[in-house]
């Protein structure tokens, strides 16, 4: 066994126990807590969507906690302003000049609870902090901590009081995932949890600051086949063209793609990204990206017709495996 080959298994390992740690939290499946995963991997902003009450904030406090990271807070409301989250210039009598005081969004994890409840000017305040990591005040430009990351929940559009996220905030959301209600087993097994307490409460640390930075280095050992790459872009482009579609997803969405696949062939213990992992991931990647004219489709439920005529309409490569990668 290599050493690249036993780090990369001790990575696994890892993440193995995080997400673990996770599910002893919250309740909700294994393939949610592999998509917070990739989300972590990938230095990707996670969206998590879902009705009221189905542990949404729980999870991303869990996370936050098991990361052992700089993280910070934000209730949206209707009357947040901007300058609540990225800072503001405060003038200082005593030496005749500005200071800059900075916001919560100086973390290395930003929780937004409800952030589709803030105004569209407010939610684009987080704008060039997603897309490009800082902060620009009084025309100076501050970075945010490396790694940084936004976690928002939101409640379903239709729910009052709320302001729909508009195209450009979703794009830069690398994924957007759902809980969902948990079945009968597992909402007894939350009640027993919290008996005596919140098992949140008890939730230790498991990684640093240093080890999630080598954890998300190791995906970029993941090749991607020229082939599969095209398939890919395929893909995406064929979201641009389908009957029913506004708006298609951008390059960014492209790309965001290749990562979650290489970061799930990574989990998978998989040198290469074969097709069925970009398959699986169309959803939680390309979803939120995608503005429908019928809107039955905003309903993850009414949209497997549509992945499913959308996956057929694109030709799948052969398998990479023997390939030699054209894309590092």
């Amino acid at each position: 066994m290599t050493d690249t080959t036993a780090t990369q298994d001790k990575a696994r390992a890892i993440l193995k126990q995080l997400q673990k740690r996770l599910g002893t939290v919250v309740q909700t499946s294994p393939e949610v807590l592999r998509l917070v995963t990739i989300s972590l991997l990938c230095r990707g902003h996670l969206l998590i969507e879902d009705a009221p009450g189905v542990g949404k904030t729980t999870l991303a406090r869990a996370l936050s906690q098991a990361l052992a990271l700089n993280m910070k807070r934000i209730q949206c409301t209707p009357d947040l302003m901007p300058s609540d989250i990225t800072g503001i210039s405060v003038y200082n009598s005593e030496e005749h000049k500005f200071h800059f005081m900075p916001g919560p969004v100086f973390a290395n994890i930003l929780l937004a609870d409800e952030i589709n409840r803030a105004t569209p000017r407010t939610q684009s305040a987080l704008l060039e902090a997603m897309a490009e990591g800082t902060v620009t005040c009084d025309r100076k430009t501050y970075p945010l901590p490396d790694p940084f990351m936004v976690i928002a929940t939101q409640n379903p559009v239709e729910y009052s009081g709320t302001f729909p996220l508009p195209e450009a905030q979703l794009d830069r959301f690398f994924m957007r995932i759902s809980m969902g209600y948990p079945d009968a087993r597992q909402e007894v097994a939350m009640m027993m949890a919290q008996l005596n307490g919140h098992p949140l409460s008890a939730l230790e640390a498991l990684l640093s600051e240093a080890t999630v930075k080598v954890l998300q280095k190791q995906i970029t050992k993941v090749q991607v086949s020229e082939p599969v790459a095209t398939y890919i872009s395929e893909l995406v482009r064929a979201t641009r063209e389908r009957e029913g579609v506004r708006l298609g997803a951008s390059p960014r969405g492209s790309l965001a793609l290749m990562q979650a696949a290489r970061a799930a062939a990574f989990l998978r213990g998989s040198e290469y990204v074969d097709p069925e992992m970009v398959r699986s991931l169309l959803e939680p990647v390309l979803g939120h990206r995608l503005v429908f004219r019928d809107n039955t489709l905003n309903h993850p439920e009414n949209r497997r017709s549509f992945w499913d005529g959308l996956l057929a309409s694109v030709p799948v490569p052969d398998y990479p495996g023997d390939l030699e990668p054209g894309f590092d």
